[in-house]
């Protein structure tokens, strides 16, 4: 399916449980990470419409498996600003369809922190899964002139004029966090997962999103990497979080 942020056309995969109660589904928003080198941004989040389909088939819900801008066919180039705001996008339109009766978001990597930011905007966000969030960008923030390099060399920025702005689009790096999301989202529940041999976010940062938010679920997958998405015993932890949602009607 297809989704307007700001002035752009981005690209989804909505999955559908066959059997939608009257009163709709439950609805969720995936939220993949950074494109790899190996994969590139024009695949970037296809290994996650398996997962948006294993959800709405095994519980009832209605899924969406979102692209940023500058990833997988969706317009436009990678900030982390816009990025945020294809999330909030991504959760408005679940949230104004007929068939789907509540929203929350499962984010990956840079998903999972940017997942966290959105939510807290969105009051009618019902619950938010993180898997290895970032506390903060400030790995990116000390280098922005290597972030926007490594960006253009995965395609996330396709457009050789963009950002117009450097600046600006410098200073979103500093400015979303985390963090401060994680407060803000409290006291909505929030299950963040992480791998304790995760040499790409380290475990302390998914500690302090946790203190930060107050009562955050913490669970630490041992012997497990950074990609999580293909770890049998976290998916099978979102799995038995998205079912406590369904049957949990007081989580609002």
């Amino acid at each position: 399916m297809q989704f307007r942020s700001d002035e752009l056309t981005l690209e989804g995969h909505l999955a559908l449980p066959e059997r939608i109660p009257s009163a709709g589904a439950p609805g969720f928003v995936i939220c993949h990470g950074f494109p790899t080198a190996a994969i590139g941004a024009d695949r970037s989040g296809q290994s996650y419409h398996s997962l948006a389909d294993r959800i709405a088939e095994a519980k009832g819900a209605a899924v969406l498996a979102m692209h940023y801008r500058g990833c997988g066919g969706s317009e436009g180039d990678f900030s982390l600003g816009g990025w945020l705001r294809d999330i909030e996008a991504a959760i408005d339109t679940m949230a104004e369809r007929d068939d789907v009766s509540s929203v929350s978001v499962i984010g990956f990597g840079t998903g999972a922190a940017l997942s966290i930011c959105a939510a807290a905007s969105r009051s009618h966000v019902r619950a938010v899964a993180a898997v290895a969030p970032p506390a903060d960008f400030s790995d990116w923030s000390s280098d922005p002139e290597q972030l926007l390099e490594h960006a253009r060399s995965v395609g996330a920025i396709s457009d050789p004029g963009f950002p117009d702005d450097f600046e600006a689009w410098a200073g979103e790096l500093s400015s979303i966090q985390a963090v401060i999301g994680a407060g803000d989202l409290a006291p909505r529940p929030l299950l963040i997962l992480h791998g304790q041999d995760d040499e790409l976010v380290p475990i302390f940062d998914s500690r302090i999103v946790a203190d930060a938010h107050g009562s955050a679920e913490l669970r630490v997958i041992q012997g497990a990497g950074h990609l999580l998405r293909y770890d049998p015993r976290a998916i099978a932890i979102l799995l038995g979080w998205v079912d406590r949602l369904r049957y949990n009607t007081s989580v609002m």
